[in-house]
């Protein structure tokens, strides 16, 4: 994948990732995830999207497997947990295995660790620089220990801290920034979802560009945020939402924004 500099005026480059984080302190309760929020905002910020997100176990075998899969497919995937020196940590020798390549030493991350601890970097530290064939370094600015990129494939350690700089750098060095996806909604009551399916249908096909969406909201103030997501064309949808609405005689008013729902 080409590296490219941001651009603020891109309008079609945006590009939806994967994200996968490994651990089974994560899966078994020890500790809670936070990487996919963090990462959501990373991504939003330069107007690219989160496709999918899996969480996975310390596991050889159903790291392989999801790798395998996720290399074959065409978007970009950020990966955090798994690649350090100990036992557990599958995520170094499931990427070779995935790809189909061997482990390798790699000169320049020995080199690094061997800086960062000098002696006591035998003879288990060094493992971390037992890389997939072909692999590139990822700069670490917490502690210098390099993560690595396999194909469209980036993979960081697990600690936040580290992670998040990390990925802040190769978002920036890869891809071009892109206008921010945005909302445009409205707040409609009284009425059921099911009264709404024609007007969505027609409006979707109207403006095949953006994403129509109906989110019901239930408790002490029942009603739907029916609207739109996109980066451009937002306001002559919203338009024809709103006239569409009122030929129906169906009561609405505007929405705030609610970025955390994008």
């Amino acid at each position: 994948m080409p590296m490219s500099s941001p651009n603020p005026d891109s309008q079609d480059q945006s590009l939806a990732f994967g994200l996968i984080v490994i651990g089974d302190e994560l899966l078994k309760g020890a500790r809670c995830d936070a990487h996919l929020a963090a990462f959501k905002r990373l991504i939003g910020e330069r107007g690219h999207e989160l496709a999918w997100y899996w969480l996975l176990p310390d596991d050889l075998e159903i790291l392989i497997a999801h790798l395998r899969f996720s290399l074959a497919r065409p978007e970009p995937v950020l990966a955090c947990g798994g690649i350090g020196a100990t036992p557990d940590d599958q995520t170094r020798a499931a990427a070779a295995a995935a790809a189909g390549v061997g482990l390798k030493r790699h000169p320049e991350a020995a080199r690094l660790i061997e800086d960062r601890f000098g002696a006591a970097a035998y003879p288990s530290r060094i493992l971390m620089a037992d890389l997939p064939e072909g692999a590139e370094l990822i700069p670490n600015p917490i502690n210098q220990i390099p993560g690595f990129r396999l194909k469209h494939h980036w993979f960081f350690p697990g600690f936040p801290e580290m992670a998040w700089p990390m990925a802040e750098w190769v978002l920036d060095r890869n891809f071009e920034h892109c206008p921010q996806l945005r909302e445009a909604a409205v707040l409609v009551r009284g009425v059921a979802e099911s009264q709404l399916i024609p007007l969505m249908r027609q409006l979707s096909s109207r403006y095949p560009e953006l994403k129509h969406f109906s989110l019901p909201h239930r408790g002490e103030d029942p009603h739907i945020r029916l609207g739109f997501r996109g980066r451009s064309g937002l306001e002559s949808a919203l338009a024809d939402l709103k006239q569409a609405l009122a030929a129906e005689d169906i009561d609405y008013e505007d929405a705030l924004p609610e970025r955390s729902g994008i």
